[in-house]
């Protein structure tokens, strides 16, 4: 394994009489070469704190850290074959593109030509030729970032971090500048580690995501696996929007769970949860699972919002005092259910997830 975290842990110490805060704990992370891998959840949840841990801003209380088969614990930052993108992007205000560009291999003492070559080289990777000697204050908030993603690059470290480098930027940007850090990841196969709150940047760019709650480790996987087979209810909430329908085990047979919710009973694909008849669970039932006078109608709901957003209706369902939030994307539906009345939905079975009530 490239990049390898073993019972990481790190305990900041309390103020002022305050109880010590354990922002990362015992966190086990592997990290293959060439992985674009992100750290996801909401503030505090310790994915900076395990970020800067790799990056050695900070030095773990337990545990390691080992890079391409070396401990690298007690390594300072310049010493860890590193390069990180922050979120403030940090570049230097008086120097040109090129210039700033150039600075960590100055540092280096590397030759005028092989200076130049460098920074070219990075100029075209990121589509800044051109601009190099533009001061910082007469370029976009896009152009800036590439900047600061072009002095991380120019190093050619074994690992690129980056913590919240999109947060700055509005929402054109973001999406055009997701697009673009895929593509320069994937060009040059350098294992990156990305820091986010943000679920689509994570679905976006990751191999594998994982995801973080109180400083722990709670699931890590590939998008589509994290989306559509969830851990725990704080994953399937954080990814994604989520209808949590309260249940109970009836049968559990061939594969498949019969589970009674809202007064029908759903046959489900029986998941890795260990669960057997008369347990309470809950179906994850995202709102694009739930289907608006079609195939299935195995409940009569009233309709309490009703939102038209171009690409898609919104709609909040009500069946038994549960509100149900349900996507309808079909293009050749012309009609909005307006608030009060009353339809048929229906749930895709094959593609409800079943956790146990205190998962």
């Amino acid at each position: 394994m490239f990049l390898r975290l073993r019972n990481l842990t790190k305990v900041f110490a309390g103020r002022g009489g305050e109880a010590e805060v354990v922002a990362a704990d015992n966190v086990n992370i592997d990290i293959e070469e060439g992985e674009f891998l992100t750290l996801l959840g909401p503030s505090g949840c310790g994915k900076t704190t395990t970020l800067r841990l790799i990056a050695g801003f900070e030095f773990p209380t337990q545990g390691e850290i080992v890079l391409d088969g070396k401990r690298i614990n007690d390594l300072p930052p310049n010493k860890r074959d590193m390069s990180m993108v922050f979120q403030s992007y940090a570049i230097f205000p008086h120097l040109s593109v090129f210039e700033n560009i150039a600075y960590g291999l100055k540092i280096k003492q590397l030759s005028r030509d092989k200076i130049k070559q460098q920074v070219a080289e990075v100029l075209r990777l990121t589509e800044l030729t051109g601009l190099e000697n533009r001061a910082p204050n007469q370029l976009s908030g896009g152009q800036q970032q590439r900047v600061a993603l072009a002095r991380a690059l120019v190093m050619e470290p074994k690992v690129l971090l980056l913590d919240e480098p999109l947060s700055n930027l509005d929402a054109k940007l973001r999406d055009q500048m997701r697009t673009e850090i895929r593509r320069i990841q994937q060009t040059l196969g350098i294992t990156s580690v990305y820091v986010t709150h943000d679920q689509i940047e994570a679905m976006t760019l990751s191999d594998r995501i994982v995801v973080m709650n109180k400083g722990r480790v709670e699931q890590t996987g590939g998008p589509a696996d994290i989306y559509r087979h969830p851990a725990s209810a704080f994953v399937a909430d954080f990814i994604g929007h989520t209808n949590f329908v309260p249940g109970t085990v009836v049968e559990s047979r061939n594969g498949r769970l019969n589970v009674e919710a809202l007064g029908q009973t759903l046959s489900v694909l029986k998941p890795e949860h260990e669960l057997q008849p008369g347990d309470v669970a809950q179906l994850v039932v995202r709102p694009e699972m739930v289907q608006i006078e079609g195939e299935y109608r195995h409940y009569t709901g009233v309709v309490r919002r009703a939102s038209f957003l171009g690409d898609r209706i919104e709609y909040d369902v009500e069946i038994d005092g549960e509100r149900i939030a349900a996507i309808e994307y079909d293009p050749r539906r012309m009609t909005i259910h307006p608030e009060g009345s009353a339809i048929s939905i229906g749930f895709l079975e094959d593609h409800i997830y079943v956790l146990p009530r205190d998962a």
